[in-house]
Formats: structure tokens, C-alpha cells, sequence
């Protein structure tokens, strides 16, 4: 994996998957559409939709444990301080020799810095929200969130994968 070409892709992934609008019922769509996904992977996740600050969609499939829900907690702070993808989060503190708490002074028992938790950006760039997952390898949380939002805006989720 290279560092610099994985920031590059990640960006390009919160450049690429925005919404003409998202609501409830896209929230509650793409959940569902997560839950299926890991389903059929044969895998357990936690799942958080967040709008303007308040959850419209959580499930925890059986498999997962109290503490999923805690990491889609940490790393959903961290997404809605700054806005971009905890993935990239994580990768940009490692290619810079940092941590959250070394660089901004936030506590690791209320930020983190794992893949998993994205942005939800409208098209004109505002961001609205967010959605988390938590319960796989830290690429493999991030990859799956990209891939149900590639399909939940009609985009190949192949053409958005990391190396």
C-alpha cells in the first residue's frame, strides 16, 4: 500500500460520492443496503446514519459487541469535526508522524482515527451528515462504505478501489 496514492484515492472518494439530496429514507435505504452487503460477505457490523447531528439509522447485527458501537462513536466525532473520511484521517496522521491527541489535543477515548466512518456531502459540497461502520479491519470498514454509497448513487464500486 502506498500512503500518498491511498490519501489521493480517498480524496478522490469524498470528491466522488455525493448526493443530489439525501434524506431519511436515503439514510434508512443505504443502512439497509450495508446490512445486506455484510450479510452476504458473511461478515457482523455495526451500522450509523447520522443527519444534522442525530442518528436516523443504527443496527448492530448479531456478531457485534457493545464495543463496535463505541468505535462508530470515536471515529464519527472525528468525521464530524473535520469532515472528511476517518480512513483518510488515519492515513494523513500517519504519513505526518501524528495523532489526533498529538495534533488537535483530542482524546482517543472520544475520537479515533480508523477507517470506517465517511461524510455524507450533498453535490454543492455541504456536508449533512455521516455514515459508520465498524466491526472489520479498518480498509475493509472504509471499503465497504464506499462501496454501498458507489451503489447507492449508481457508480461502479469497482472504479473506487484502493490498491
Amino acid at each position: 500500500m502506498d500512503l500518498a496514492r491511498d490519501i489521493e484515492r480517498l480524496m478522490r472518494h469524498e470528491q466522488v460520492l455525493r448526493f443530489p439530496r439525501f434524506d431519511a429514507a436515503t439514510a434508512w435505504s443505504l443502512g439497509s443496503r450495508l446490512k445486506a452487503l455484510a450479510e452476504a460477505r458473511g461478515v457482523a457490523i455495526a451500522v450509523e446514519v447520522r443527519l444534522a447531528g442525530e442518528t436516523v439509522f443504527f443496527y448492530a447485527m448479531p456478531g457485534t459487541a457493545p464495543a463496535n458501537a463505541d468505535w462508530a462513536r470515536r471515529k464519527r466525532n472525528s468525521v464530524e469535526l473535520l469532515q472528511q473520511s476517518s480512513y483518510r484521517i488515519g492515513r494523513e496522521l500517519q504519513r505526518d508522524g501524528g495523532t489526533l491527541d498529538s495534533k488537535m489535543g483530542l482524546p482517543a477515548r472520544d475520537y479515533a482515527s480508523h477507517g470506517g466512518c465517511f461524510p455524507l456531502f450533498l453535490d454543492n459540497g455541504l456536508c449533512i451528515g455521516n455514515i459508520t461502520v465498524s466491526g472489520l479491519p479498518q480498509r475493509d470498514d472504509h471499503m465497504l462504505v464506499v462501496h454501498a454509497l458507489a451503489e447507492q448513487l449508481g457508480l461502479d464500486p469497482a472504479g473506487l478501489a484502493l490498491d
